[in-house]
């Protein structure tokens, strides 16, 4: 059974940092894509980055130069270094790994950037 965790969430200033880190465990490759999404409330979920096999990384436009995804590929597990962040990153952040069985999330954790 594939089980997703993810920690590191919690109420940040504007202009603070983050990190969360997503722990993927059971029948996974180290190459299954790995992904951070979030939904803000009254909005649909987006995808936020991803990291491929090959340590190829792909971003939203509006967290570009700010968010950062990288994995140990060692462990499955994937983090999301956020920097500067901004009110319009509050939302819950979601891990989703991709393997040949399907997609499977984590439970989500709550990011909140107020002053």
């Amino acid at each position: 059974q594939v089980r997703v965790v993810e920690s590191g969430g919690g109420l940040v200033q504007p202009g603070g940092s983050l990190r969360l880190s997503c722990a993927a465990s059971g029948p996974i490759s180290s190459l299954s894509p790995m992904a951070w999404y979030r939904q803000a409330p009254g909005k649909e979920r987006e995808l936020v980055a991803r990291i491929i096999s090959g340590g190829n990384t792909n971003y939203v436009d509006s967290v570009k130069g700010r968010f950062t995804i990288s994995r140990d590929g060692t462990k499955n597990t994937v983090y999301l270094q956020m920097n500067n962040l901004k009110p319009e990153d509050t939302a819950v952040y979601y891990c989703k790994i991709s393997t040949t069985l399907g997609g499977y999330w984590g439970q989500g954790t709550q990011v909140t950037v107020s002053s």
